[in-house]
């Protein structure tokens, strides 16, 4: 069988450290390859390739071959794609004029593109830029975008990161519709019950070699069963240290404001650990935002200490900076790419807490090496790091200001499972014997049953159920979290099915998009 495209014996190397080592991968029309393997494998390195694409700086060699014609890729965070100053359909239009035809033939391949990508109400996406999209929208219009283009290979990056399970099933759809139709797929992924389903051939990569590969049950073996976890013992409830009353936020578009969030109520004490869960859409990082003055356009009150909270990040106080920090899910762009890591990291002591230079370097790298990190991969820049090397760094850095509350949204999402685990394990020593409180944004129930004394449950904008962990996961009331916990314990349906079925379709109650 004559690959679409492939790569033969890569090798990047970065400031001396050899990121992929003599890799050989090839994609095939009509077929799904998937490449797993650790953080820092070199999968998405890989990957890129592909797209002719490689990080600055890097000395590459071998042979990369792409016959088929252009290569679309899906990213893991699909934001950083799209122009946030332009609506959606104005994005579609622009890659559909540049392959010509007339308005009439435009307008049907447009159509064309976004039924193959699944996307529900097509109208309504096509009118909002994309920071009004959730993330599993502007996936399915990065996808689009290059089934537009006539690419005859796509890369999907970690498409299920941050999904909820449900949200999982109509990804799976999209992506065996695409290979349907005798396009290539290249699927980057930690999730082993999504390769399960889609994958022709697995690579699994170990520190930028391939170390294996063959069929899915030849590589993989045989699912285990895995359901949402167990609730943790919950503590005796402290002071509240953070609170939302009647919050309602809204998001402006050009034919006015979008409510997504209302009458939101919260509260998370000293030492406790708060998860926020729901489909995506709900609202939960808009909350999350609102919380550390990142998104001012609310009504109601944040208070930290029963004292109101400036709306904007840029009129509160260094203390108040200091207190509530922000840990985002791309931790990518929450870097300053010519800069070392370790500087970074240490800024935050410095700016936040008034540390000294020397004395704010020693506690990063402290804490750097609680999370793993040691000096040699401190001192590197962040394009030398993997994304689960990097986020360890972000959480690492918001730790060094010392904060009273810690908003980590979908921090380990994307992560494999031994640096999810790593991270975990961090938050909850940070949280014993300590008053720090959590917010866990999260569609992870395994990461809820281990951190979280209580639940929120948002939908649609409100919170549709709240209260302790124990209580929700073993009786929930509303559908929506019966649904959630429901769905985490359930297998994804198989590939075959899903291409025939409507399994992407929304449905009343569901966690999906």
């Amino acid at each position: 069988m004559n690959p679409v495209a492939f790569v033969r014996d890569l090798r990047v190397v970065i400031g001396g450290r050899t990121i992929v080592d003599g890799v050989s991968l090839a994609a095939h029309a009509g077929r799904i390859t998937a490449v797993i393997g650790p953080s820092g494998s070199g999968k998405t390195t890989t990957g890129r390739a592909l797209l002719g694409e490689h990080p600055a700086g890097a000395v590459v060699s071998g042979t990369v071959h792409t016959p088929a014609g252009p290569v679309g890729y899906v990213p893991q965070h699909p934001a950083s794609v799209l122009n946030p100053a332009r609506r959606t359909g104005a994005l579609l239009a622009d890659i559909a004029a540049r392959q010509g035809g007339d308005r009439a033939e435009r307008g049907r391949r447009i159509e064309e593109a976004l039924r193959l990508a699944r996307i529900p109400d097509p109208e309504d996406v096509l009118r909002r830029f994309p920071h009004q999209l959730s993330g599993g929208q502007q996936q399915r219009v990065v996808l689009a975008q290059a089934l537009l283009l006539g690419a005859r290979v796509v890369v999907a990056d970690e498409p299920t990161t941050g999904q909820d399970a449900l949200t999982k099933q109509g990804i799976v759809a999209e992506l065996s519709a695409v290979a349907a139709r005798g396009i290539a797929v290249v699927l980057l992924s930690h999730d082993l019950d999504v390769v399960r389903q889609l994958a022709d051939e697995v690579v699994v990569m170990r520190a930028g070699r391939v170390v294996d590969r063959g069929s899915v049950s030849a590589v993989l073996g045989e699912p285990v069963p895995a359901g949402p976890g167990a609730p943790r013992v919950p503590r005796p409830r402290g002071p509240v240290r953070l609170e939302t009353r009647n919050l309602t936020a809204r998001h402006r578009t050009a034919r006015g404001t979008v409510e997504v969030l209302r009458d939101v109520g919260v509260s998370v004490a000293a030492g406790e650990c708060l998860a926020v869960v729901g489909r995506s859409g709900s609202g939960k990082t808009t909350l999350g935002r609102c919380l550390a003055g990142l998104h001012r356009t609310y009504e109601g009150t944040v208070l930290l200490d029963g004292a109101p909270l400036p709306r904007s990040l840029r009129s509160r106080r260094r203390a108040e900076l200091a207190a509530v920090q922000y840990v985002f899910q791309d931790a990518n762009a929450a870097f300053d790419e010519h800069r070392p890591v370790l500087d970074q990291v240490a800024r935050s002591a410095v700016r936040l807490r008034g540390a000294t230079t020397r004395d704010a370097r020693r506690t990063a790298l402290s804490t750097l090496g609680e999370f793993g990190l040691d000096e040699t991969l401190a001192v590197r820049r962040p394009r030398e790091l993997s994304g689960g090397e990097l986020q360890r760094a972000a959480l690492a850095r918001a730790v060094l200001a010392q904060p009273r509350i810690l908003v980590c949204d979908e921090i380990t999402s994307g992560l494999d499972a031994a640096t999810r685990t790593t991270i975990l394990d961090a938050l909850a020593r940070l949280r014993e014997g300590t008053e720090l409180g959590l917010v866990f944004i999260t569609h992870d129930p395994a990461a809820v049953g281990v951190l979280a004394d209580r639940i929120a449950v948002l939908d649609g904008g409100r919170v549709v159920e709240a209260g302790p962990a124990r209580r929700l996961m073993e009786a929930p009331r509303d559908p929506v979290t019966r649904g959630l916990l429901s769905a985490a314990s359930t297998s994804l349906p198989g590939r075959t099915s899903l291409t025939t079925g409507n399994a992407g379709e929304r449905h009343p109650g569901s966690l999906v998009d």
